[in-house]
């Protein structure tokens, strides 16, 4: 894909866009001093240019939980036995098609991948852990934190300051 230049525009609708996606496109434009046609025109760019990945709703896990009567947050550090490239890749192949595993890195050093999964409980835990680590006898050690408490999430990407004020 071709490299192109962004300017201050570009960045602050991408910086708005991450604290709201639901704004209107008027109320997108008036908030970065724009034409709601400029807006609307920079928006589907930013899109085309794969800057924008997708536009989702954020849920509240904990009051999602709590009308559904359940949900258990881990982190699971899972380390392979073998390394190659062939062994991570099938690895990271079974772990993003399971719905309960939100995120999936491949990290360096230290394990190979750090999960990030949500569970109806810790019996959905169990079943999943068989799937995901149990039955592959390339997973040599996993190991799990089960969340108490969620100081901070945040899905937004600090940008540069100095990118959004077009310098």
């Amino acid at each position: 894909m071709e490299e192109t230049e962004l300017d201050a525009v570009d960045w602050a609708l991408l910086d708005a866009l991450q604290q709201d996606a639901a704004l209107s496109n008027q109320a997108l434009a008036a908030r970065v001093h724009v034409s709601p046609p400029t807006a609307l025109r920079r928006v589907r760019r930013l899109h085309e240019l794969g800057l924008i990945e997708r536009q989702v709703a954020v849920l509240n896990e904990d009051a999602v939980a709590r009308r559904l009567g359940h949900g258990l947050s881990v982190i699971a550090e899972v380390s392979l036995d073998r390394q190659g490239s062939e062994w991570l890749d099938a690895f990271e192949r079974r772990a993003v098609q399971e719905a309960a595993v939100q995120q999936c890195w491949r990290v360096s050093p230290g394990p190979d991948f750090v999960l990030v999964l949500r569970v109806r409980d810790m019996s959905g835990w169990h079943a999943l852990a068989q799937r995901l680590f149990t039955q592959d006898a390339n997973v040599r050690n996993v190991k799990t934190f089960f969340a108490v408490h969620r100081g901070k999430f945040e899905t937004r990407l600090p940008l540069d300051k100095e990118k959004e004020a077009g310098r």
